[in-house]
């Protein structure tokens, strides 16, 4: 008979009672808690409090009713044709001696029974006392210890949790993770889109988790380079972070044909015994398309179920894909039953070497690659065909570990409630799009932490010793050696925020031209400046490196923004990073430092998001570069800033046609009639009439958009928000005895907009200003230390200016 359909024996029965209420909820708690954190309703923590109530008022009952059941059925039994039957030895004895011995045996077996019934109810009891002392402890969230996963159900939810196939059907002491036991997660990344969507499985594993946890991403040089920023700026305690070079791998799975859209790095979880450490005993394997509803150590804790030969732990295909009848000659590989889904594996590791895997799956894949041709689902068919010739070495996880939501799966049956939930799995190409019917509650899990502030899960595990982190302890010595009582403690701390980095956000694809002319468009920007980003494209189509100072919620805003821009998604040499936003302040020259960092060409055009540079710009500033020699030659080449306050404009197309436009008062030098003195040393008059390059000197708060080459310094964190920001750099230029020459038939156009938002503290709050003078006097001083002699002049032109 089919093990699916054995009923438990009462004994099992007893012994699952037993154990429901030894774990008293505990196990279910973390997944239910967390589910109510991400917004569940307050309706579903009621029906679930009554469930409890249900469930401990019907043990309570059966406690109570167990005595009195046991004595009637022992009185019933004691009467024989109507007479009772004597249970004691001082009672009249029976006629004959062979009755006699049949009632002693009788007597002694009753008595056996009564005892064994009573110790029965004893340990009932202390157990449903415990269960009761321990709830509130659960619902307080007081958690010393994280825990297992729930055991398999019974034949009547063989489907709902996991179509258990009696190795998970078990009632036996619930395996726990040790409180600072450190999980280990196996991921394999590749790209720009990959790299984001690993974000949210983090952030999400984050959320929920209670131990350290150890990432090793098996990642493409583009993705290490992504998320090696993304978590050295995150700065997340008791998370450590291995790379392994997947390029490196491709040799071991490429002559595997491949049909699945994950390519050829959707094969590499194959290798995975042979690329992570040799003493790394299990691992959990997880797509980059899952969202976690609870603890990951509910999962890791699967492992102490593991029997015999069992090396793997998978969740069963929720689609009917390999059961070969989607569509007419549909032949999927081999595969035990509906086959089983690799989005979340369970890796014996150590098992796994001394079995020879790489042999086995090895010799499978060439086996079946004879009659299949190429794979379709990537790893996913390989895994199924090793399974299918040796099917013991599965142990199948109860469906909740991997809800699949591909179309057509029957995912819903992995579940009652939202508290079921364990991982999410987008296995569909539509992703977010696909057909299910609790897909909106799912997206919106999803949604949660896409958006989710990720600086709110840098939160300590406390009692776990963590591995030292220099640039952690250099920050806090830092900070340390600030005082908190300095009125501008603020803009001072700021210079050392180390704030969250994703760079790349976007698809970037750009090779420099091969005569080492090319220059890189530079800008930083907020949400409030989004709009610029479409005609900037219009007018340069050189590279562009952007960094963007965005919320969580924010750079999701930005994702679809630009998704749904014809003129942004036609353009892949615009690189997006995304500086997170954290502190009260704008830190406008880190922004201009982290898009500085990532340009890949020789040259840079330093400008902002509100300008626009003139048609042709890109072109006239690589031939500058030659006729200058820049490449050997210190030199910062201005291009000369106007301005208009017309939102609506008919940009000019040459020098002759904006001077036209400033005769007519169309358009005017930059901030003219504001800070003359930011522009002036320009010599805008010569301007007019020059038709060659012509060299300017320093002055006092000069801040002209220049192109430099990439080795130039950074800008200086000190300043942020509004003010000097630009100006320390060019002084700081000028102290590197750069030359500043004026281009004659370049130009750009500042287009209006409301004022920014720290321009406007720094008109309003007197403090801020004073800050400001401070860190401007604090900057000469240094450049003083720096340069000597030099600098002096910088400290006499500011006080003659």
């Amino acid at each position: 008979m089919d093990r699916l359909a054995q009923k438990p024996s009462p004994s099992a029965q007893r012994l699952c009672f037993r154990k429901y209420y030894e774990g008293g909820r505990g196990p279910r708690a973390p997944g239910r808690e967390s589910a109510l954190g991400l917004g569940v309703v307050t309706s579903e923590r009621m029906l679930g409090i009554c469930r409890g109530r249900r469930k401990f008022l019907a043990a309570s009952l059966t406690v109570l009713c167990i005595p009195a059941i046991t004595w009637l059925y022992l009185f019933a039994g004691s009467f024989e044709d109507g007479k009772p039957v004597s249970l004691s030895p001082l009672e009249s004895q029976p006629h004959s001696p062979r009755y006699a011995a049949a009632g002693q045996r009788e007597r002694e077996s009753l008595e056996v029974r009564v005892r064994e019934v009573e110790e029965e109810n004893r340990a009932l009891r202390r157990q449903l006392s415990l269960a009761q002392g321990r709830a509130p402890a659960h619902r307080r969230g007081n958690h010393n210890k994280t825990y297992s996963m729930e055991e398999g159900t019974g034949d009547s939810e063989n489907l709902r949790a996991g179509i258990v196939a009696g190795n998970s059907s078990e009632c036996g002491q619930q395996p726990v993770v040790e409180k600072c036991e450190t999980i280990h997660v196996a991921i394999v990344c590749a790209g720009y889109n990959a790299s984001r969507d690993v974000v949210t499985l983090v952030k999400s594993v984050l959320f929920h988790r209670r131990n350290p946890l150890h990432f090793h991403l098996i990642a493409d040089s583009i993705a290490e380079q992504i998320l090696a920023t993304l978590f050295q700026t995150w700065m997340v305690p008791a998370v450590r972070v291995d790379f392994y070079n997947a390029d490196e791998l491709k040799s071991e799975v490429s002559w595997i044909p491949n049909k699945h859209y994950s390519g050829i790095y959707g094969l590499m979880k194959l290798v995975l015994t042979k690329t992570l450490p040799a003493n790394l005993e299990r691992v959990i394997v997880l797509d980059t398309d899952i969202t976690f509803a609870t603890d990951i150590a509910e999962l890791w804790a699967v492992f102490h179920k593991f029997k015999g030969q069992q090396v793997l732990g998978l969740v069963e295909n929720q689609s009917d894909w390999y059961l070969g009848n989607l569509w007419k000659n549909h032949r999927p590989w081999p595969a035990l039953g509906r086959g089983y889904n690799t989005g979340v594996i369970l890796l014996l590791l150590d098992k796994l070497r001394k079995m020879k895997w790489e042999q086995m799956w090895r010799l499978t894949a060439e086996r079946e690659l004879m009659g299949m041709l190429s794979t379709s689902l990537a790893d996913q068919d390989i895994f199924n065909a090793v399974i299918k010739q040796n099917p013991f070495l599965v142990y199948q996880l109860p469906c909740f570990w991997n809800v699949q939501l591909s179309d057509h799966t029957r995912s819903e049956q992995c579940y009652r409630d939202v508290s079921d939930l364990k991982v999410i799995h987008w296995n569909s190409p539509k992703k977010l799009r696909v057909k299910n019917k609790h897909v909106e509650f799912f997206r919106n899990l999803y949604l949660t932490f896409l958006e989710y502030d990720g600086n709110l899960l840098r939160r300590e595990l406390f009692g776990c010793p963590s591995e030292a982190d220099v640039n952690s302890e250099n920050l806090q010595k830092q900070l340390s050696e600030l005082d908190e009582d300095d009125l501008c403690y603020e803009f001072r701390r700021e210079r050392f925020t180390v704030h969250r980095t994703h760079l790349y956000f976007l698809h970037y694809e750009y090779e420099p031209a091969s005569d080492n002319t090319d220059v890189t468009l530079v800008a930083q920007l907020s949400m409030d400046r989004l709009q610029m980003l479409e005609a900037i494209c219009k007018h340069w189509e050189g590279p562009i490196s952007l960094a963007l100072y965005l919320s969580d919620a924010e750079a999701q805003q930005f994702l679809r923004y630009a998704q749904g821009s014809e003129v942004l998604m036609s353009r892949h040499n615009v690189a997006y990073h995304i500086v997170y936003k954290e502190g009260q302040f704008y830190p406008v020259n880190l922004l201009r430092n982290v898009a500085m960092k990532h340009v890949g060409t020789p040259y840079m055009f330093l400008s902002d998001i509100d300008f626009l540079p003139m048609y042709g710009l890109y072109e006239y500033l690589r031939k500058s570069v030659i006729q200058l020699d820049l490449a050997s030659t210190k030199k910062a080449m201005i291009v000369p800033a106007f301005e208009t306050l017309r939102y609506r404009l008919s940009f000019p197309k040459s020098k002759a046609e904006l001077l036209s436009m400033l005769d007519m008062g169309t358009l005017f030098t930059f901030r003219y009639h504001v800070w003359t003195k930011g522009h002036a040393p320009t010599n805008f008059a010569k301007w007019r009439t020059a038709t060659t390059p012509y060299r300017v000197e320093w002055e006092a708060d000069f801040e002209p958009y220049v192109v430099v080459r990439r080795d130039c310094p950074e800008y200086d964190r000190r300043f942020v928000g509004f003010g000097w920001n630009k100006v320390a750099h060019i002084m700081e230029l000028d102290a590197q005895e750069y030359e500043f020459i004026v281009l004659p038939n370049a130009y750009m156009i500042h287009m209006p907009h409301a004022p920014s938002f720290d321009i406007t503290k720094f008109r309003s709050n007197k403090q801020y200003r004073i800050c400001l003078k401070t860190l401007k006097e604090e900057f000469q001083q240094d450049m003083s230390r720096r340069y000597g002699f030099a600098a002096l002049k910088y400290l006499t032109a500011e006080n003659n200016s």
